[in-house]
């Protein structure tokens, strides 16, 4: 089935140009002052630390990828630390990097609050911090921007394609990422935003799949071995977990695309393989390739430059019909 696409442009737009009024994202700029005394800085010139999260999925693997060869590129030093799914090797991470004195902290929080105490011991450092890809709920003086999606209308995004795919009407049971992190607290929001107005579309189970594939089949077995043939319709809130739900729709001996509709989000290469095999019928994009924007906006900060509160990420919508062509383009 071939999805209108005009369900989508003017959403996309509305978005964009709701982008500085979003009251999840201030409009307001954020600056750090340099020492007047001091020579403007090059990009060879700095020392960034990086808390990332973990390892959880595709998408994380090439957001990590995408940070390391863009700081290899411009000859800026990188001080990367994994937390491997843990907020509090996440927190010890940032403690490590203010000890080390590094002109900037980029995090992508692993959970949206227990930020306050370590982002207030940065700032007092003087070492500002840049959240990537995921929110965190603190103070907007705590950090100096956010670079990454709006999971609000990925969330809405998903319900749309899904409502037009089953007509309206659907048993759906939902796949959501990591408890407490800002993109499954909006992708879960967001896909109920749409859905209301459709009274035939139901959530008959929601459960948290962890971001990760194996989980995913797991979760999603689970829900065939309760409802069996009742769903028609799955939700994943990333890739990883809906290959794993197709994996566990086949063992159950259905067809995944077929007899269970299935929307999922992040566009990784993993996706457009099962699109192109039949097995998932669209996924919303979420950009993991954050390296070099990152990078820019690190070097305007440490030099006093103005940069937006939020920097958004821009992002598409893919189907089956158009993935064989696109696959070979894809960088994750």
């Amino acid at each position: 089935m071939r999805i209108s696409r005009f369900l989508f442009f003017v959403p996309i737009f509305a978005s964009i140009l709701g982008f500085v009024g979003c009251s999840r994202q201030p409009d307001s700029l954020s600056t750090l002052q340099p020492d007047s005394n001091s020579l403007e800085k090059r990009y060879e010139d700095l020392i960034v630390g990086y808390a990332q999260l973990g390892a959880e999925s595709e998408w994380r693997a090439a957001n990590t990828i995408s940070i390391k060869e863009t700081a290899e590129q411009l000859g800026v030093e990188l001080r990367f630390l994994d937390a491997q799914q843990k907020q509090d090797n996440q927190i010890e991470a940032i403690r490590k990097l203010i000890i080390q004195k590094v002109d900037v902290i980029g995090i992508s929080p692993i959970v949206e609050t227990g930020w306050d105490e370590v982002f207030q011991e940065a700032k007092d450092a003087g070492i500002p911090i840049i959240l990537v890809d995921r929110r965190a709920a603190v103070p907007d003086d705590l950090y100096v921007s956010y670079l990454g999606s709006d999971f609000l209308e990925e969330g809405r995004k998903a319900a749309r394609i899904m409502a037009e795919l089953v007509d309206g009407k659907a048993s759906i049971v939902e796949l959501v990422g990591t408890i407490g992190s800002a993109p499954a607290n909006d992708r879960y929001t967001g896909f109920r935003e749409v859905i209301k107005d459709y009274p035939g579309m139901k959530i008959i189970a929601s459960e948290s799949g962890d971001f990760t594939r194996a989980r995913g089949r797991e979760v999603m077995a689970a829900f065939l071995e309760k409802y069996g043939s009742e769903i028609t319709a799955v939700y994943a809130h990333n890739d990883d977990m809906a290959l794993g739900a197709i994996e566990a729709i086949e063992e159950y001996g259905l067809k995944p695309g077929e007899d269970i509709m299935i929307v999922s989000i992040d566009a990784a290469r993993g996706a457009f393989e099962a699109m192109i095999a039949g097995k998932l019928n669209a996924t919303v994009e979420c950009n993991p390739l954050l390296g070099p924007q990152f990078f820019e906006l690190a070097l305007k900060v440490v030099n006093g430059q103005l940069i937006p509160k939020w920097v958004p990420s821009i992002e598409s919508v893919f189907f089956p019909e158009d993935a064989a062509e696109i696959l070979p383009t894809r960088k994750y």
